[in-house]
């Protein structure tokens, strides 16, 4: 998309009887100032080398004897794909690097993993697609508008989809930097809308990002992928594109005797209220967002077909868990739908989500 503004733009001072600016001249005059882009190649740096450290951290030949790529990856070997299917740590070291757990979040009062988790990935197929993305998305984003309302947005975006993730998804952990990357979709879309005037395709732009979105929420629906994490970062980002990303419009005046006078760039009213619209809707969003997780709220209770917004259940594939698990007091009973084994195991406070699932992957091999 091609945009074009009136940021930062010098007066273009023209005297009574001069010749008139051409063309050229006013668009070379009305280009946005462009910034260095490094805030986006220093977040991929950073996702990077934590994956990178959650492999050595997991050191999978200390603890599994059937590794992918031990031969030649030694210490940074893959974990078996009963335990994670991405290729990368077990579940136990991104827990222990700050990954997503409701419970832990709830009950023990571990909130900072709702900002740790945007940083971690499951594996490389995950990570390779998000910073894919965030290249693609971030540098452009970033070289149009700077780096600290990029930033904001990225943060902030990557935090409202761990809250709505948290509230949904209380069986499994969550990490990556999806939820973060989708409210950059998400200001991009509400970016062209609030500065629809100085688009020149206008309906051609928002048809493709409105698919590319769309084609990405639609991948959502697959197992092993939060959705929710995306849905709360599409949210979180579209409303702060109102408010972060609002450009002022440009208005000519030309008085009696004048070939022209210096262009006033404002911001018309609409965009007022949409901003003002946004900054409202975000504090509700947020402010019930954590009231519900702080009171113990599981949103499942309360809405019995949202689940499917992050798996929909095909011939193809399956939406269950790998396993079933009863739990009575210090008892977890495991019973493994794929191969229909079953073990009962005795367990301090009936196992967490971290050893449930290490148990689970065993008994399904």
């Amino acid at each position: 998309m091609v945009r074009s503004s009136a940021k930062d733009s010098p007066e273009i001072e023209i005297n009574v009887h001069s010749t008139p600016a051409t063309a050229a001249q006013l668009d070379q005059n009305n280009q946005p100032e462009e910034w260095f882009p490094w805030l986006v190649p220093t977040i991929f740096i950073v996702n990077v080398a934590l994956f990178i450290l959650s492999m050595y951290i997991n050191n999978c030949p200390a603890h599994s004897r059937s590794c992918i790529g031990l031969q030649t990856l030694h210490r940074f070997a893959f974990e078996n794909i009963h335990e994670n299917p991405l290729l990368g740590p077990s579940t136990s070291t991104l827990l222990k690097m700050g990954a997503l757990d409701a419970n832990k979040v709830i009950q023990e009062g571990q909130q900072w993993r709702i900002f740790s988790c945007m940083w971690l990935h499951a594996g490389v197929f995950h990570i390779f697609t998000n910073m894919l993305s965030l290249l693609s998305v971030g540098i452009r984003l970033e070289q149009e508008f700077g780096f600290a309302r990029i930033g904001l947005l990225y943060v902030v975006s990557g935090i409202g989809g761990s809250l709505l993730s948290s509230l949904f998804i209380r069986k499994s952990i969550s990490v990556g930097a999806s939820g973060a990357l989708f409210g950059l979709l998400g200001a991009m879309l509400s970016e062209l809308l609030t500065n629809w005037a100085i688009y020149a395709n206008k309906l051609a732009a928002l048809v493709m990002l409105v698919l590319m979105i769309l084609m990405n929420l639609l991948v959502g629906v697959l197992p092993h992928v939060d959705n929710f994490a995306h849905i709360g970062g599409f949210v979180t980002g579209f409303f702060l594109g109102f408010i972060l990303l609002a450009r002022p419009q440009l208005d000519w005046i030309v008085p009696p005797g004048y070939y022209g006078h210096p262009m006033k760039p404002q911001f018309k009213l609409y965009q007022y209220v949409l901003l003002a619209l946004s900054v409202i809707a975000l504090l509700v969003i947020f402010t019930t967002g954590f009231a519900l997780l702080y009171r113990k709220i599981d949103a499942n209770d309360y809405c019995s077909w949202c689940h499917y917004l992050s798996c929909v259940p095909t011939p193809l594939w399956s939406c269950d868990p790998q396993c079933n698990s009863i739990k009575s007091g210090n008892q977890l009973n495991l019973t493994c739908l794929n191969n229909g084994k079953s073990k009962l195991y005795m367990l301090p406070n009936g196992g967490d989500v971290d050893t449930t699932q290490k148990l689970c992957s065993l008994l399904c091999i």
